[in-house]
């Protein structure tokens, strides 16, 4: 059988070296094609910094409240018999709002009317007893210590019929307060006690929104609170109307934190408009002075980097971009406050920072037609 291996031996010399020149032409025909092969160039949202600004805003939600809310209960204990009003409720000064049960109330003032009555007797039998004795002490018949004797007795008789007059009233003011009643014009809140409850004297069981003027009440963290103070004007929007603006004033701030939630109250008082409800959610915003100028950037332009905070910002000539670092002063709901690192016109990558480095083409959306003619080629 035929073979390449024989084929070379009988193959002259000269045919060999045409052979094996060819193969060598071939593989360096291969070498020196050219193989283009594109740059990748990845696709940025940036975001462009605008001019540093010394100011910042605060805003905190809170809820809708009358100035002043009456936590109303009976005057005396007992049991609930009947509650008249319901939450929504308007109420007028006079009003009854629940009632208990009286009765025992009423036997005392049937006692003390009997006391009363007895001592209007005592106090006619000691007037009668010291008219004789002054009758006799004036005939010389009796001596001066009985008609004295006979003058305290009535006095006495006088002040026991005037104690008996005021146990009287004091039970009939005890009927009185089974009754429970409105003190001002205002609306039902919220019920704390029903029908068949047994509730002590003082014991909140309805309460009433006065009307007039309305607040908001807000939670405030000490390390804003000393931005808030007696009479600071400031922004109120309300969640359910987004045309509702009203400019509000700082009323009153809590001289302590809450033991909870370590947080200050702050009220804050608006103007009267038909439009305001109590309940309301309202949203408090204040502008404070920052100390030192910020700029402005979204959260997600924030990476980090060795351990330190930094964003990417982008070189318009080069189209590339560059780590650089930063100082953040806080954060927000609508991003972070820079004091440091970034300079008015800076254009920082906004999103998508986990897939940046150093130098890495980028291609910025305003900018597409420019970086297209940067494509290079690698040979």
């Amino acid at each position: 059988m035929f073979s390449l291996k024989t084929f070379s031996r009988r193959m002259p010399s000269v045919a060999r070296l045409v052979f094996v020149g060819a193969i060598g032409i071939g593989v360096s025909a291969c070498s020196e094609e050219k193989a283009e092969v594109k740059q990748v160039i990845r696709p940025v949202k940036v975001v462009e910094i605008a001019k540093a600004g010394d100011t910042r805003k605060l805003d905190y939600s809170g809820s809708v409240k009358a100035r002043t809310e009456m936590n109303l209960g009976f005057r005396v204990a007992g049991k609930i018999t009947e509650r008249l009003v319901d939450i929504g409720d308007r109420v007028m000064p006079g009003d009854v709002l629940a009632r208990v049960d009286a009765t025992d109330y009423q036997l005392a003032v049937k006692t003390a009317e009997a006391n009363l009555a007895a001592a209007e007797r005592s106090v006619e039998t000691a007037d009668l007893a010291n008219k004789r004795a002054e009758q006799l002490f004036d005939k010389s018949v009796a001596p001066k210590s009985q008609l004295e004797q006979a003058a305290l007795s009535h006095d006495q008789a006088i002040s026991q019929r005037d104690a008996a007059l005021s146990a009287l009233d004091q039970a009939k003011n005890q009927v009185s307060y089974t009754e429970l009643k409105a003190g001002q014009n205002g609306i039902v809140t919220s019920i704390n006690a029903d029908t068949g409850q047994v509730v002590g004297s003082g014991t909140a069981v309805v309460t009433v929104a006065v009307d007039g003027e309305k607040e908001v009440q807000i939670a405030i963290p000490e390390n804003d609170i000393a931005e808030f103070k007696p009479g600071k004007t400031v922004k109120t929007s309300f969640w359910a109307d987004k045309k509702l603006l009203l400019d509000g004033k700082v009323r009153e701030v809590s001289g302590s934190a809450d033991q909870q939630s370590r947080t200050f109250a702050v009220r804050v008082s608006l103007p009267n408009d038909p439009r305001v409800l109590l309940g309301m959610t309202a949203t408090i915003e204040a502008d404070v002075s920052t100390g030192n100028s910020y700029v402005s950037i979204p959260l997600s332009a924030l990476a980090e980097k060795d351990g330190k905070q930094m964003v990417w910002t982008v070189d318009r000539d080069t189209a590339t971009v560059h780590g650089r670092d930063i100082k953040v002063a806080d954060f927000t709901g609508d991003g972070v406050h820079v004091t440091e690192g970034l300079d008015t016109g800076d254009l920082v990558v906004a999103a998508g920072t986990q897939f940046m480095s150093e130098n890495l083409k980028v291609k910025v959306p305003d900018q597409q037609s420019a970086l297209a003619d940067t494509e290079q080629t690698v040979r």
